[in-house]
């Protein structure tokens, strides 16, 4: 299937408007849009919340097993801290100005069992730039049993999809992490998205080399250390994995997976009907914006138009350029879309889930 193409003569004036005004911001404030000393300080905060455990763990000297749970869950925030506030950005290159900082920070992904360059073809190509679009958005790519787009196929099993999905969220990380990277990589071989010599052979040792040694650290050896059955360090981990499993699927799904958000097709020459940016616009919504702590803690996805409008911009900014994007939006008729609180987003998601699982008609305007 060839990709599809955005119109490149409609909303012209609001994506220049746009950029010359988030320009402008920056400039006139004389700030960088890459990171700042609050990213470093997350950053050292993140990393140690996700190492610091794992090492207290391989230590051998924890002796309750309510310690070694309380370590592991730790551990998953950090895990989560470093999946979305770290290694997020440096993938972007909206970390630092430095690509060599980008594509270390970016190996943190690496570091926590995932891999940088599978997310970045799944993630900043398919996703970014096709977003809600069936096929061609890998996010919304999902088994026989899910269905995240009203264009997908209908199968009856999808009926309580709104109840089971919260599983499948709890093991996604560890199901990343074991199996689909593997299944991406041969996936994006196929599509001819590795076009370097050996790109395949070469992803497939070093993907390979880079999870024994995550499993090695974050299980293996604390199995050999600590005083506990191997099965009790096994639910530790597993605990770990559905912390953090939960928070980065929740924090994705619910910015395009909602009653709001469309998922517009291609015509049949390939042509998408809108311009890029008012694709984005109305394909993804922001919750929680009042939210510090959440902010912190999700590096700033609540705020996911803004992100994917402007995915250069470091998101320690994305508060402060909100209100120009907003009122930009506004201006020139785009849809913005936004949920006051993430309990909310979580309730309309569901909602979506349960109408897309059944035989009822979905727009996709």
């Amino acid at each position: 299937m060839e990709n599809p193409r955005f119109s490149r003569t409609t909303d012209i004036d609001f994506s220049k408007t746009l950029r010359k005004r988030v320009n402008t911001y920056f400039k006139e404030n004389n700030i960088s849009r890459k990171g700042n000393t609050n990213m470093v300080v997350k950053t050292i905060v993140m990393v140690s919340l996700f190492f610091v455990p794992l090492i207290l763990l391989s230590t051998g000297l924890v002796t309750s097993i309510w310690l070694l749970f309380t370590l592991y869950l730790i551990s998953g925030f950090g895990m989560s801290g470093i999946g979305m506030g770290v290694m997020h950005d440096a993938i972007h290159g909206s970390y630092s100005k430095n690509k060599n900082i980008n594509t270390l920070l970016g190996y943190t992904f690496n570091l926590i069992g995932a891999n940088a360059k599978i997310w970045k073809i799944q993630h900043n190509v398919l996703h970014h730039t096709y977003t809600n679009i069936d096929h061609a958005d890998d996010d919304i790519n999902t088994p026989f049993f899910l269905r995240f787009s009203p264009n997908a196929k209908h199968h009856w099993s999808q009926k309580f999809q709104h109840v089971y999905i919260w599983f499948f969220y709890a093991i996604s990380t560890l199901f990343w992490i074991t199996a689909k990277d593997f299944v991406r990589l041969k996936r994006y071989k196929d599509m001819g998205l590795l076009l370097k010599k050996n790109e395949f052979s070469k992803g497939l040792f070093s993907m390979t080399a880079w999870k024994l040694f995550y499993y090695s650290y974050a299980l293996v050896l604390p199995i050999i250390m600590l005083p506990f059955a191997w099965w009790v360090v096994l639910l530790g981990f597993l605990s770990m994995h559905i912390i953090t499993g939960l928070m980065v699927s929740i924090v994705f799904q619910i910015a395009h997976i909602m009653p709001e958000t469309d998922f517009p097709l291609p015509n049949e020459k390939g042509m998408m009907k809108n311009e890029w940016y008012r694709h984005q616009f109305e394909t993804t919504s922001n919750f929680a914006p009042k939210s510090r702590l959440l902010f912190w803690l999700i590096g700033g996805l609540n705020y996911q138009v803004e992100h994917h409008v402007l995915p250069d911009v470091c998101h320690v900014h994305y508060k402060k350029i909100n209100h120009i994007v907003a009122k930009t939006a506004k201006e020139f008729g785009m849809p913005y879309h936004v949920k006051k609180s993430i309990f909310h987003a979580i309730i309309d998601h569901t909602k979506m889930l349960r109408l897309l699982g059944s035989k009822q008609t979905v727009s996709i305007t």
